[in-house]
C-alpha cells in the first residue's frame, strides 16, 4: 500500500515528486512571498485540527503549490492541474492555496463547476469575472455577442491587464465539469498569458471525460505547467490522521481497511467513532447504517461522477459475482466506460479490484439507491448474471430482493426456470422455505397454465415438509383449477397423489377415474390396502425419502398395517421418521410418527402409541393443522381412552370439527375414536351416531374396506351395550361377508362381536376362532379383549377352572399393553401396580401378595420364589400346561411338576387356579420366558 500511495502522490509526466528539489536560484526560497505564504493556516490558523488533518500526507503538493505561488508574484504565468479521486482533497486543496494567495494580496478568481450546469455555455466563467469588479463577458455587454475569437482575446487581455495591479489567481475545482465554452476560454488564457503574473490552478478527476476531450493534452504542451496527483493515505498517514484527530484507539489497519485512505471517509470515520466511543453495547454496528460514515460513502460515490454511481450500484448488487465485464453488463455501459468508473472507485478507495473494501460502503450504495430504483436494477444484473452462466441460486437470490423492493415480475420465461432450479437446490440443502419462497415468486410471473399448474404442484410437495395445513391449501386450488376447465394435462398423477396422502380419497378417485388414468371400480384405496406386503416392501427398500415419494411411501406403509404383517409397519414407520427428522421436515415427520404410533397401536402397544402421537402433534405448526392434525388426534384419543386416561380423550374430543376436515380418511379416523371414546365413557347412542356416519360416508365414496377402517364391528359394539344385540349380529355378519373378512384382524373382530350377539351355546367355539385370528393379527388389546369374553363363556357354561386360567391369561396380556380400564373390567379387584397412575408396589408389598398365606402369622418370614420356579409359575398362570412349560423352558415334565410343587408350597395354594397375577423373581428381576 506504501508503494502505491507513492506512486499516486508522485508526479507523472513532469509532476512535482514528493519532496521536490528547488530548482530555481537560492533567492527564490528568499522571496518575501515564500516567506509569507508557507506559514499561513487554513480556516482557523495552525492550532486548527481540522486544517491541519485535512493536509495530511499533501506537504510535497503544498510546496508546489507554494512555489508555484512565488513564481507567479514574482513575475511569472503558471498552471497546475490537481489530479485525485472523489474525497481525497482536491477541494481542500484549492480552498489552501486561494486563501494563502489572498492573505498574500493576490486576486483571487474563482470557481466551482457541476454536472448539473456543464451544459450552460460560459458557466465557469460567470463565476470567475464575477469576483472582480468591472470585469464583463463580451456576451453581458449591449453591443451584442463578438466573434469566438474576439471573445477569447477579450477574456485573456482583461485578465492580464489585472495581472499589472497585482498577481492574479483563478482557481476551478472540478474542471471536469465545466462547460465547453469555458475550457476554450481558460485554454486560450494559459496558452496567452506566459509573461503576465497569472497562476491557473485547477482540480479534476483523471477518470472523469471532460467536455474537450483535448484540455488536458493542450496545457501539458506548456511549459509552466505542472500536473499533480493525490491519492489515498497511506497506512502510515493514516495513523497520523488519526493521532491527530485523538482517535489513535481505532486503529490504523482497521481505519484503513474500512475506509481505504480516503481522508473524506477518515474523516467521518473519526468523527462517528468519537460519537459511539462510550457505547458498550454489543450489537451496535460500527459504522453503523446511515451514519456519518455512509452519508460521506453516498457524497464519493456521487462526486466521482454519474458513471461512477453506475458502476458503484453494479458492484454493489454484483457482490461476489462482480468481474469487470459483468459490471459493464449491470451497469449498461461500454466496457471503456465501466473501467474508467472502476478505476474513479479504486483511486477513492473505496473499492479492492471489483469488490468493495468494507461491507458498510455497499450497504451505503445500496440504501441510497432507493426500493424503486434498485428493483429495477436488481432484475436487470439477474438477468446478465443468468445469460453469464451464473448459477441459479445466485440469480435468484436478486430476484427475491427485487421482488422485496416491489419490482414486478415480467413474466420472462428465464425468470420461472431460474426460480425453480434455485428451488431445488435449496431443498438439497434443508432449506424448505426458501424454496417455497422462490417458487412463489414463481408462480408471480405469469408463467402459462401448465407451468403454473406443474409450480402449484411442487409447491404443495414441500409445503407438506413443514405445514400440512398450508399443503392442503395449495391443492384446493390446484383442483379447483381442474375442475374450472382450465388444463392441466400430465399433472392429474401427481396431484392424486397429493390428495391421497391427505386423505382425501374422493377427490383423489375423482381425478384419477375422470381422466381415465384408472380402472374402472377401482379407488385409490383400494390399491393401498391390497398392495401386498412384499410389494410394499420392495417399495420402502428402493425408495429414498423425497417430495414426490412421500405419498407412495406413507400408502406402502399402510398396506402393511392393514396386513397380516403389522409389525412390519413398525419397523419401516419408525425408518422413514428417523429419515424425516434427519431431513428436518416436521410435516414428513408427524406423517410417519402417525403411522408409527398407529403401527403401535395395532400392536397394543398404548404406552408408546401414546407417546408417538403426541410427539405427531406437537411438531404441526400452533394454528392451521388442518385435515392431517386428524390423524395424530385420532392415535392419540384411542391410546388414551384404552389406558383409562378419559380427561384428555375428553379434551382432544370436545372441539367440534369443521365438516371440511372430516370428509377425509384423517377425519373419519378421528370420528372412530370419538366413538370409541363415547362408548368407554358409557354414551353409545353417541358412538353408534359417529360408527354410522363413518360407515355412510365411506359407502358413498366407494371406500368401504373394513381392512382400513372396520366401523361395522365398532357398532356393533355400540349395539350391544343398547341391548340391540340381533342388529349387532347383523353388522358382524356383513363384515364377515366381505373380501377383507379374509385378513385375521377384520375376521377377529367379526367374530367376537358375532359370538356376543349370537348363540351362546356356540360362542365359546367362536370366540377361539375370534382369538385365533386376533392373536396372528397383532393386536393384543382385542386379543386380551376375546380372551376375557371366552374365560367368561367357559364359566358360564361350566368350565370353571379353565375359564379361571383365560380369564387371568387376559388380565395378564391386558396389564402388559397398560389397558387398565380392560383389566379393571376382567378382574375388578385385581391390583394394578404398574397400571397408568398406580403407585408402584414395594418390594415388600410384592413379596406380601406372593406369600399371601402368611401374611398373618407373626414371625414368619414371607417366602420367595426361586427364579426357576418363578418361570414355571408365571406360565402357569397363563394357563400353559405342564408339557407346553416344558417345551417353552427346555424342562423336563417331571422336572415341572416337582417346581410347581414347591411353589404351592411357599405360596400356601393347592392348585393353578390359586396362582398369583403378579408374581416376582426372588431378586426381584423380571421373567423371562
Amino acid at each position: 500500500m506504501g508503494r502505491g500511495n507513492a506512486r499516486r502522490g508522485s508526479h507523472v509526466r513532469g509532476a512535482l515528486p514528493l519532496n521536490p528539489t528547488p530548482t530555481r536560484p537560492q533567492r527564490w526560497l528568499d522571496h518575501p512571498c515564500r516567506r509569507r505564504l508557507h506559514p499561513v493556516p487554513v480556516r482557523g490558523g495552525p492550532s486548527s485540527t481540522g486544517a491541519s488533518m485535512r493536509l495530511v500526507g499533501r506537504t510535497s503538493v503544498i510546496d508546489a503549490l507554494d512555489e508555484a505561488l512565488a513564481d507567479c508574484t514574482a513575475g511569472g504565468s503558471h498552471t497546475v492541474l490537481i489530479e485525485g479521486a472523489a474525497g481525497c482533497g482536491r477541494s481542500v486543496l484549492a480552498d489552501t492555496v486561494t486563501e494563502r494567495a489572498a492573505e498574500a494580496g493576490v486576486l483571487v478568481l474563482s470557481a466551482v463547476a457541476t454536472s448539473a450546469e456543464r451544459q450552460f455555455p460560459r458557466g465557469v466563467l460567470r463565476q470567475l469575472v464575477h469576483r472582480a469588479t468591472g470585469f464583463r463577458l463580451p456576451d453581458d455587454g449591449p453591443g451584442g455577442e463578438p466573434s469566438r475569437v474576439e471573445a477569447l482575446r477579450e477574456f485573456c487581455d482583461r485578465v492580464c491587464e489585472l495581472s499589472l495591479d497585482r498577481p492574479v489567481l483563478l482557481c476551478v475545482d472540478d474542471v471536469q465539469h465545466a462547460d465547453a465554452e469555458s475550457l476554450r476560454h481558460l485554454q486560450y488564457l494559459v496558452r496567452h498569458a506566459r509573461g503576465s503574473r497569472v497562476l491557473v490552478v485547477l482540480t479534476g478527476s483523471p477518470h472523469a471525460p471532460s467536455q474537450d476531450p483535448f484540455f488536458t493534452t493542450e496545457l501539458m504542451r506548456q511549459p509552466h505547467f505542472r500536473r499533480l496527483r493525490i491519492g489515498p493515505l497511506s497506512r502510515t498517514q493514516t495513523a497520523r490522521f488519526l493521532d491527530q484527530d485523538g482517535c489513535g484507539d481505532l486503529g490504523a489497519d482497521e481505519a484503513h481497511r474500512i475506509g481505504g485512505g480516503n481522508p473524506l471517509l477518515l474523516r467521518a470515520l473519526t468523527d462517528e467513532y468519537a460519537d459511539t466511543a462510550g457505547d458498550t453495547h454489543d450489537e451496535a454496528v460500527f459504522p453503523a447504517p446511515g451514519g456519518p460514515f455512509a452519508q460521506a460513502v453516498v457524497a464519493c460515490v456521487h462526486r466521482a461522477g454519474p458513471v461512477a454511481t453506475a458502476v458503484a450500484r453494479a458492484v454493489a448488487l454484483l457482490g461476489d459475482h462482480a468481474s469487470p465485464a459483468r459490471v459493464a453488463g449491470a451497469a449498461d455501459l461500454s466496457g471503456a466506460a465501466a473501467a474508467r468508473g472502476l478505476a474513479a472507485l479504486r483511486a477513492a478507495g473505496l473499492l479492492d479490484g471489483v469488490r468493495f473494501r468494507h461491507p458498510a460502503v455497499r450497504d451505503a450504495v445500496l440504501e441510497e439507491t432507493g426500493p424503486a430504483t434498485r428493483g429495477r436494477l436488481l432484475r436487470h444484473t439477474a438477468r446478465v448474471l443468468h445469460e453469464d452462466g451464473v448459477p441459479a441460486p445466485a440469480v435468484a437470490e436478486l430476484l427475491l430482493i427485487a421482488a422485496a423492493d416491489g419490482e414486478v415480475a415480467t413474466g420472462e420465461p428465464w425468470d420461472a426456470e431460474v426460480l425453480r432450479e434455485a428451488a431445488e437446490k435449496s431443498l438439497a440443502r434443508g432449506e424448505a422455505r426458501t424454496a417455497v419462497r422462490l417458487l412463489e415468486l414463481a408462480l408471480e410471473t405469469g408463467a402459462d397454465d401448465q407451468v403454473r399448474a406443474s409450480l402449484g404442484i411442487r409447491l404443495a410437495q414441500i409445503t407438506a415438509r413443514f405445514d400440512p395445513a398450508a399443503a392442503e391449501r395449495r391443492v384446493d386450488d390446484l383442483l379447483e383449477t381442474v375442475r374450472s376447465g382450465r388444463p392441466a394435462t400430465g399433472h392429474e398423477q401427481p396431484l392424486a397423489g397429493l390428495l391421497l396422502a391427505q386423505g382425501r380419497v374422493s377427490d383423489a378417485a375423482e381425478l384419477i377415474l375422470g381422466t381415465g388414468a384408472g380402472e374402472a371400480g377401482a379407488t385409490p384405496l383400494d390399491a393401498m390396502v391390497d398392495t401386498s406386503p412384499g410389494a410394499a416392501e420392495r417399495l420402502l427398500r428402493s425408495a429414498r425419502l423425497t417430495d414426490a415419494t412421500l405419498a407412495p411411501l406413507a400408502q406402502a406403509v399402510t398396506s402393511l398395517l392393514c396386513s397380516e404383517q403389522p409389525d412390519l409397519a413398525v419397523r419401516w414407520s419408525r425408518k422413514l421418521l428417523d429419515e424425516a427428522d434427519r431431513c428436518q421436515a416436521p410435516g414428513w415427520s408427524s406423517v410417519f410418527g402417525t403411522l408409527h404410533a398407529e403401527s403401535l397401536l395395532r400392536l397394543g402397544d398404548l404406552r408408546g402409541a401414546h407417546t408417538r402421537a403426541t410427539a405427531a402433534l406437537a411438531v404441526l405448526p400452533a394454528q392451521g393443522h388442518g385435515t392431517f392434525s386428524c390423524a395424530p388426534t385420532a392415535v392419540l384419543v384411542r391410546a388414551c381412552t384404552a389406558m383409562g386416561q378419559y380427561t384428555e380423550a375428553s379434551r382432544l374430543t370436545e372441539r367440534q370439527l369443521p365438516r371440511r376436515q372430516l370428509m377425509s380418511l384423517h377425519g373419519l379416523a378421528y370420528l372412530r375414536a370419538r366413538g370409541l371414546h363415547h362408548l368407554a365413557v358409557h354414551q353409545p347412542h353417541a358412538a353408534l351416531a359417529d360408527f354410522l356416519e363413518i360407515g355412510r360416508l365411506m359407502e358413498s365414496w366407494g371406500v368401504d374396506r373394513p381392512a382400513f377402517l372396520p366401523w361395522r364391528t365398532d357398532a356393533a359394539r355400540a349395539l350391544l351395550c343398547l341391548g340391540e344385540d340381533h342388529r349387532a349380529e347383523q353388522f358382524a355378519l356383513r363384515q364377515l361377508a366381505m373380501s377383507d373378512a379374509q385378513r385375521p384382524h377384520v375376521r377377529g373382530l367379526a367374530l367376537r362381536m358375532r359370538a356376543l350377539a349370537g348363540n351362546s351355546q356356540r360362542r365359546p367355539t367362536v370366540l377361539a376362532q375370534a382369538i385365533d385370528e386376533l392373536h396372528r393379527s397383532g393386536d393384543r388389546v382385542e386379543t386380551a379383549r376375546a380372551m376375557a369374553d371366552l374365560g367368561r363363556a367357559l364359566q358360564e357354561n361350566g368350565s370353571s377352572s379353565k375359564g379361571c386360567v383365560m380369564v387371568r391369561s387376559a388380565w395378564q396380556l391386558a396389564k402388559d399393553t397398560g389397558a387398565a380400564p380392560l383389566c379393571q373390567e376382567i378382574l375388578p379387584d385385581a391390583p394394578l401396580a404398574t397400571a397408568p397412575g398406580a403407585a408402584a408396589a414395594t418390594p415388600e408389598a410384592r413379596t406380601s401378595r406372593a406369600g399371601k398365606a402368611d401374611k398373618d402369622r407373626p414371625g414368619t418370614a414371607p417366602a420367595r420364589l426361586s427364579g426357576s420356579e418363578q418361570r414355571v409359575a408365571t406360565l402357569a398362570a397363563q394357563g400353559l400346561t405342564n408339557r407346553e412349560i416344558s417345551a417353552r423352558l427346555f424342562l423336563t415334565v417331571s422336572t415341572v411338576e416337582q417346581h410347581l410343587t414347591r411353589v404351592y408350597r411357599k405360596l400356601r395354594i393347592t392348585s393353578r387356579g390359586d396362582l398369583p397375577l403378579d408374581l416376582e423373581l426372588a431378586e426381584g428381576a423380571p421373567v423371562r420366558t
